[in-house]
């Protein structure tokens, strides 16, 4: 038991500087560090939880959510109307869609948002992909 704590810390220990990088590279670092993080506390199902859990890092946190929808709203950003499931993953067209500067007082770095269907989403510029669904 000692051994596999030890073993746990160390690999905690070699991520540190992943966490690091993960807070600043956005939602893909970020569920790479949680989706190893969570394989060390919890085998695979571990993994998975702590990869979905560690996607959001560098997104708008919940509890910025209420205010940064209504900054959105207060832009009139026009609504792009998508015909399939507004979900994080799904990707924009290259055209039709105006992508717009997240304010810096929500620390997000490297993302854009839109409006989709509504509903404010965060986009990740180069691939386009919804990296997350404000509520």
């Amino acid at each position: 038991m000692s051994k596999k704590i030890l073993l746990a810390g160390a690999i905690l220990a070699s991520l540190a500087p992943a966490a690091a990088l993960a807070q600043s590279g956005g939602a893909a670092a970020g569920a790479a560090t949680g989706a190893v993080g969570g394989a060390i506390v919890g085998g695979p199902v571990g993994a998975a939880v702590g990869g979905v859990t560690g996607a959001i890092v560098g997104g708008i946190a919940d509890q910025q959510q209420p205010e940064f929808r209504q900054y959105v709203t207060t832009q009139k950003v026009p609504s792009y109307t998508y015909k399939e499931e507004v979900r994080v993953g799904a990707v924009l067209p290259e055209s039709g869609v105006t992508l717009y500067e997240v304010p810096a007082q929500y620390k997000v770095k490297g993302y854009r948002y839109t409006v989709v269907n509504d509903t404010p989403v965060l986009v990740e510029p180069s691939t386009r992909k919804i990296v997350q669904v404000i509520n």
